[in-house]
């Protein structure tokens, strides 16, 4: 495999294996399920694949409890099978990310039942505990992401532990040293294995406030807490990270953080030398509407530091389907968009597809921030990937761990690369074109002037250009091309249409975008 920065140029591919593919039959996916579709993956153009948490947990957070850094969950397979999943998505040179999830374990980890034994324990330090304010009650007003205190009472010790995400999750205390050698340990084991990349979960919760004041404002949201994450002390931390996956060649750190569309929050955990990557939430947090994007754009752009790689995404699995959020006609546009704007675009799985969030019934409900945050389960978008539209929809013979809806099985990958017009043939050119485009590959970017409902940008890389125009209207919009665009070679239409312009302008249709190259 080509060792050019590899992660400027590639199209990331996010899995969550419960939903990829059963190879066992017990409803679950696993990572030879996975192995069992890298042709997909080859064939649809991915570059490298991300892999939501593999490792052994009670599942309670659903793989984001950890009981183990160095091992595979046997729901998921072996070590074993994951050299396999390794192996073959090397030899189709596909590489393999990896999440990691240092800000908590599960409270069932060896290191937690150690630590709460006693508070003269050893491990002791290992975790945040407290003592309770002298009222009894928690410590501060800190709140967890799933909702409530982030705070809980051990009644074997006598203190609360923090837990920033669901009381089986307790957080790790980044201060220790101990903490932080265990885990750059586990790093070392992933990365000697051959894991290409790791994406770094929440590392902005990684410092807290040492003192562990209260919040000034209650009802703060993450994206502007002031004490309970974000302190300075994560830079060292990100530091630290940084050395120990450049002490292997051709690898890459990603961050992820969620400072929602706050563009100088995002770029401050580029680090030294834009070492890490920081996860760039911003499109996801924004109306989808010409102004506001074009607007994020180019303050994200500005912001970035010189040597600075950008990087979209606008789905994962803690969020609404994008089909879901935007309809299917401005599904397609968005995909126009991530695959076109500057940076590394991140794709979930089934967003090819234009899978949408699954109704589940209250006897099937699986994800615990259901019952904390009633309407905020996360259920719906992580059902099965349909690969058929039979019964089981190629996933699994078995009954699969969350139903995959009666509307995204006619969805399936199947049925729609029968069909030139489909969502996933739309990814399929668009991934091609993009890979033959070195203006879209590696090019700068530039807003160019449009109607209001419209967003038109140009990349450039020597005598490559491409030109993308979005109409974010619901009605139809003509659209005079600046000079620089009318030498123009070949048009690509989200609408699976045949365009011809008038002069040197385009109607548009409705919440449709071209790219011209």
């Amino acid at each position: 495999m080509s060792t050019d920065v590899w992660w400027k140029k590639a199209v990331v591919y996010q899995i969550y294996p419960r939903s990829f593919q059963d190879s066992t039959n017990d409803g679950v996916g696993d990572l030879a399920g996975i192995v069992q579709r890298l042709d997909y993956l080859k064939w649809l153009g991915i570059d490298a694949i991300w892999l939501s948490p593999i490792y052994p947990s009670p599942m309670q957070d659903f793989g984001y409890d950890i009981t183990d850094y160095t091992g595979v969950d046997p729901r998921f397979g072996s070590l074993q099978d994951f050299d396999q999943l390794i192996a073959r998505s090397h030899a189709l040179g596909i590489r393999v990310i990896l999440d990691v999830v240092p800000n908590h374990t599960s409270s069932e980890h060896p290191w937690f039942l150690s630590s709460r034994q006693s508070q003269t324990n050893p491990k002791r330090n290992w975790y945040v505990w407290r003592d309770p304010k002298a009222d009894g009650g928690p410590p501060n007003n800190w709140r967890s992401v799933t909702g409530g205190s982030a705070w809980s009472l051990d009644e074997l010790s006598g203190q609360y532990y923090l837990h920033s995400f669901l009381p089986c999750g307790p957080d790790l205390n980044w201060r220790s040293a101990d903490v932080r050698a265990a885990v750059a340990s586990a790093l070392h084991f992933w990365l000697g294995r051959g894991v290409d990349g790791l994406r770094i979960d929440m590392v902005d919760f990684l410092a807290k406030d040492a003192r562990f004041r209260d919040e000034a404002d209650a009802s703060y949201t993450f994206a502007t807490a002031q004490r309970h994450l974000n302190q300075p002390e994560v830079a060292q931390t990100i530091e630290e990270i940084c050395q120990v996956v450049e002490a292997y060649p051709d690898r890459v750190a990603i961050g992820e953080i969620n400072p929602g569309s706050n563009v100088a929050r995002t770029v401050s955990y580029y680090g030294k030398e834009s070492r890490l990557q920081p996860f760039n939430f911003g499109l996801l947090g924004l109306p989808f509407e010409a102004a506001a994007l074009k607007a994020y754009i180019q303050a994200y752009e500005a912001a970035l530091p010189a040597e600075a790689w950008p990087n979209y995404t606008l789905g994962n699995h803690d969020t609404p389907r994008l089909a879901s959020r935007l309809g299917q006609p401005g599904s397609r546009l968005a995909a126009l968009l991530l695959l076109t704007l500057r940076g590394t675009p991140y794709l979930y799985y089934g967003d090819e597809l234009g899978l949408e969030n699954v109704v589940i019934p209250s006897d099937q409900i699986q994800d615990a921030w259901e019952a904390r945050q009633p309407g905020k389960g996360r259920d719906p978008c992580r059902t099965p990937m349909p690969w058929h539209s039979e019964s089981g929809a190629g996933f699994t013979q078995g009954e699969a761990w969350l139903p995959v809806g009666a509307q995204n099985r006619q969805r399936s990958v199947e049925c729609q690369q029968q069909d030139e017009a489909s969502m996933l043939m739309l990814y399929h050119r668009l991934i091609a074109l993009r890979k033959r485009s070195p203006a879209l590959l590696s090019g700068s970017l530039q807003l160019l002037n449009a109607p209001s409902e419209v967003l038109m940008y140009e990349r450039a890389l020597g005598d490559s250009q491409a030109i993308t125009i979005a109409n974010f209207s619901k009605a139809s919009q003509k659209v005079v091309l600046p000079d620089k665009a009318r030498g123009w070679q070949s048009i690509f239409s989200t609408q699976a249409r045949e365009l011809s312009k008038s002069g040197d302008s385009f109607e548009l249709l409705p919440h449709e975008g071209i790219l011209l190259s």
